[in-house]
C-alpha cells in the first residue's frame, strides 16, 4: 500500500506538471496495457518479463500487483518468472526472490 500512495502521489506530481511528452507517455502505457490482440493478462506478464529483465523493483510490483488483479495464478507467475530468469541471467535471481516474497503477499491479502 505504501509502494501505491507513492506512486499515486509522485504520478500525480509529474502529471501536475504539465510537460505534454511525460504526458504522452503515461498515456501510451496506459493504453499500452489495455486489451487488444493480446488480453490484458498476457499484457501484464509481458511487462513482468520485461521488468525483471531490465531489474527494476517497483516495475515488477506494478506488474504483479496488475497481474494478480486480472486473475493470474502462482503458476502462470512463477513461468513467467522463470521465463524472465532464463532471458536475463543469474543477475535477475535477486529480483526473482523479491517478487516471489510480492507475490506471497499479494496472495495473503486476498484471505
Amino acid at each position: 500500500e505504501e509502494y501505491n500512495a507513492y506512486r499515486s502521489r509522485m504520478n500525480k506530481k509529474l502529471l501536475d506538471a504539465d510537460n505534454k511528452l511525460i504526458k504522452r507517455i503515461f498515456n501510451l502505457d496506459t493504453n499500452a496495457y489495455t486489451a487488444g490482440a493480446l488480453d490484458v493478462k498476457t499484457k501484464e506478464l509481458l511487462g513482468l518479463v520485461a521488468s525483471a529483465v531490465l531489474r527494476c523493483d517497483d516495475c515488477v510490483k506494478y506488474h504483479l500487483e496488475s497481474a494478480h488483479k486480472v486473475g493470474t495464478s502462482k503458476e502462470e507467475i512463477m513461468e513467467t518468472l522463470g521465463i524472465a530468469t532464463l532471458v536475463g541471467g543469474t543477475i535477475v535471481v535477486p529480483h526473482l526472490r523479491r517478487a516471489y516474497e510480492f507475490w506471497e503477499l499479494l496472495e495473503n491479502q486476498e484471505g
